[in-house]
């Protein structure tokens, strides 16, 4: 948190600038108030980098456009009816939008626009005190209607009116909490939380999309845990992702299992540390995150108290990936997503038999060819899904998984193991086998990358003896 004076110095340069300069002198030239809100003067408190620039007026959105066309390079107006206009200028992309007042009716899953009449009301009706700052243009003047300074200083998210008005209005603000719970490194305050936990049935008016949009970027933050935990706790995770707050399972009295869930936390934030470090993935990574909280759901309903105590979760990982891809559909994920988030919760365990034994160069290329595209997200929540406490086995398994990767490197700097196929394609089949286009090609074609697989790479005059050999043994 920075100093009020150097905040203000800050805010004072960003409105110098060529951008902001330029909105400020077209919209005080045409009489129209104009205020940077929001994101950037909380940041400027905050010393974190501003990446938006978001605008408030009391032009309706046809005088905005009119105010905006003749500077701006481009702009639309693909959120006019929410009062806002999208626009570039000087290089840069801003959003404008017209003083709001709206408010949900109760029931819809979409707020009724109406737009308000003055910075003051428009600020109070945003989501937190930390959120409802702006700086009048070009006068540069702080709006600070409902003490967002003094919570900055103090790291405290709460509502600019009573959160039960605030999150009536809006609940997906109870969502938003969470996000900035992670995302600002703050506390919740304690009437904010209890209206939370009150009002959470309230979430379900709003969209599965507004919600998986919110949800991905609690996830998307640098420290999610903190935000995870707040949904669970207050209830709103058994509406929107009860998968999750599922994980609470019940020790057994002797502790022969560990908290699934905690695990699952650990299992996340150690996912965006490889993430990051080993520098293969653009971060952050939605679906590693995803994967990497969501790796373990299948636990509850795969739990059997075994003879003498323990306890197993037998095949949860194929339970886990069908309820994962259950629940990301429900949130109106896209079907890439879906498909590589569980294609990882499905194999995630597959690692733990490398430290049985030595796999076979066949057992790898298995590994890779199942894997695919998300190997190398596997390879980060596989990692990651160590969180043993005992030193010895996780530097085992840490050399285990290390000697792995060095397996398949070679491999695949050999037989270029990313594009395993056979060594016939289909037209050299049908040629040899004299057979047209069908279900039998395609048997053959399997057959042949099982050989692949089992043998590494064979030629072709080797695999044309084998398939004829297969071809004999058919009967045909």
């Amino acid at each position: 948190m920075q100093s009020v004076a150097a905040a203000l110095d800050r805010l004072g340069e960003l409105a110098a600038s060529p951008t902001v300069a330029r909105l400020a002198a077209a919209f005080d030239s045409s009489g129209h108030e104009l205020a940077l809100v929001g994101g950037p003067v909380r940041d400027a408190f905050l010393g974190r980098a501003t990446n938006d620039l978001d605008f408030t007026t009391d032009a309706s959105p046809d005088e905005i456009l009119a105010i905006v066309k003749p500077i701006a390079e481009a702009h639309w107006d693909i959120g006019r009816a929410f009062g806002t206009i999208g626009a570039k200028v000087e290089g840069e992309t801003v959003e404008i939008t017209t003083y709001r007042a709206d408010a949900y009716d109760g029931d819809s899953r979409k707020p009724e626009v109406v737009f308000g009449s003055s910075l003051e009301d428009d600020l109070t009706r945003r989501d937190f005190t930390v959120n409802s700052l702006a700086l009048r243009l070009p006068k540069l003047e702080l709006v600070d209607p409902s003490g967002g300074v003094e919570d900055l200083v103090a790291g405290v998210l709460r509502t600019p009116a009573a959160p039960e008005q605030s999150f009536g209005d809006d609940p997906l603000r109870m969502l938003r909490a969470a996000r900035f719970a992670s995302q600002l490194g703050f506390e919740v305050d304690g009437a904010t939380r209890t209206a939370m936990g009150d009002l959470t049935p309230a979430i379900e008016r709003i969209s599965a999309e507004r919600v998986r949009d919110e949800l991905s970027k609690l996830l998307l933050t640098d420290a999610p845990r903190r935000g995870i935990r707040l949904l669970v706790e207050s209830g709103l995770a058994d509406r929107v992702l009860p998968e999750l707050p599922a994980l609470r399972l019940e020790r057994d009295e002797h502790h022969r299992h560990k908290d699934v869930y905690e695990h699952s936390l650990t299992v996340l934030e150690q996912a965006i540390d490889y993430e990051k470090s080993r520098g293969e993935l653009d971060s952050p990574d939605l679906v590693v995150r995803l994967a990497a909280l969501l790796h373990d759901i299948g636990k509850p309903a795969t739990r059997r108290y075994e003879p003498g105590g323990t306890v197993s979760f037998h095949h949860h990982d194929v339970v886990g990936a069908k309820l994962a891809r259950k629940r990301l559909r429900a949130l109106r994920f896209d079907n890439d997503t879906i498909a590589a988030v569980s294609r990882i919760i499905e194999l995630h365990l597959r690692f733990f038999g490398y430290t049985d034994g030595a796999w076979s160069d066949s057992a790898v290329r298995r590994y890779v060819r199942d894997a695919g595209a998300q190997l190398e997200r596997l390879h980060i929540v596989s990692r990651a899904d160590v969180t043993t406490r005992n030193r010895r086995k996780a530097d085992q398994l840490g050399f285990a998984y290390d000697d792995l990767e060095e397996r398949i490197a070679v491999l695949a700097e050999e037989e270029e193991l990313a594009a395993v196929r056979p060594d016939l394609d289909g037209q050299q089949i049908m040629a040899i086998l004299g057979v047209q286009p069908g279900p039998l090609v395609g048997e053959a074609y399997k057959y042949l990358l099982e050989v692949r697989l089992d043998e590494g790479p064979i030629g072709a005059d080797a695999a044309t003896t084998r398939l004829r050999e297969w071809w004999a043994q058919r009967g045909a």
